[in-house]
């Protein structure tokens, strides 16, 4: 399985969080067997916070905001918690050396006592309606940027756009990036708002200085695809299985919360 494509599903359904968050990020026994001195006290190490910044890193091509590394180092506890509540139950008879399958036996069982409750047609709609954003097709665009080497002054960067649509010189040098298909969301993440928004404002085929949220860029729109709504009716199986998927998540996450109130929990480098 791709990490990148495991991290960005992970982050669309939440009952993949325990098997991709945490069996692909976590595996390192090692990180865990020099801290059990105390089997009541879980240690969040700073070799643990620097494993999963870099393997966050690598799977989406970015730094975690601090909102991303209380969800990470939030699994590598549930997970912890899991593993421990599993040896104690002896799941580890045979796999004592295999973390990932004591997380799963101790999760299996966490999610065996688990029911969830009915459901109508007129609250599946109104959960439905409340995401909305999970089952529209969002809008996508093709856009090329300009990157500048060197001024990159409001002024400059002006002049440089003008130059590029040939009515300016400009001795600006650049580096080409081509987006294809990009998804509003994923821009918004990256640019900003106000920068998206300015996008479907723009004439396709002509350079423009655009604000963003870390500046001008410089880019030329070359097609815009738009979105569509999703219909409830279309796809009440899929919401349906969808809610399922969640509330069981939910309810596992609880689970584990209940038995983790057990431990003290300690992160280095933050106050005792």
């Amino acid at each position: 399985m791709d990490l990148s494509n495991a991290l960005k599903r992970a982050a669309r359904e939440p009952l993949l969080h325990f098997l991709c968050l945490g069996l692909l990020l976590f595996g390192a026994d090692h990180v865990l067997n020099a801290r059990r001195e105390n089997p009541q006290t879980i240690v969040v190490g700073a070799d643990v916070q620097k494993e999963v910044r870099e393997i966050f890193v690598a799977g989406m091509q970015r730094e975690p905001t601090p909102g991303d590394m209380k969800k990470l180092i939030d699994r590598w506890v549930d997970n912890e918690v899991l593993y421990r509540e599993g040896v104690s139950l002896g799941l580890d008879r045979g796999d004592s050396t295999i973390r990932e399958r004591v997380i799963f036996k101790a999760m299996s069982i966490a999610r065996s006592g688990i029911s969830l409750p009915a459901i109508d047609e007129p609250q599946l709609r109104a959960w439905f309606e409340a995401r909305h954003d999970r089952y529209d097709t969002p809008a996508r665009y093709d856009f090329m940027e300009a990157v500048v080497v060197g001024d990159s002054t409001p002024e400059s960067l002006e002049t440089f756009a003008h130059a590029l649509n040939g009515t300016a010189r400009s001795d600006t040098q650049s580096d080409l990036r081509v987006f294809k298909d990009r998804p509003r969301a994923n821009l918004v993440e990256s640019y900003g708002v106000a920068f998206v928004d300015q996008l479907t404002q723009l004439k396709l085929g002509e350079w423009q200085a655009v604000p963003s949220s870390a500046g001008l860029r410089v880019v030329r729109v070359e097609a815009i695809k738009p979105g569509s709504t999703a219909k409830f009716d279309d796809m009440k199986d899929a919401v349906l299985q969808d809610w399922k998927d969640d509330a069981t998540a939910q309810r596992l996450t609880d689970a584990v919360h209940e038995m983790g109130r057990k431990y003290t929990v300690r992160t280095e480098g933050q106050p005792s």
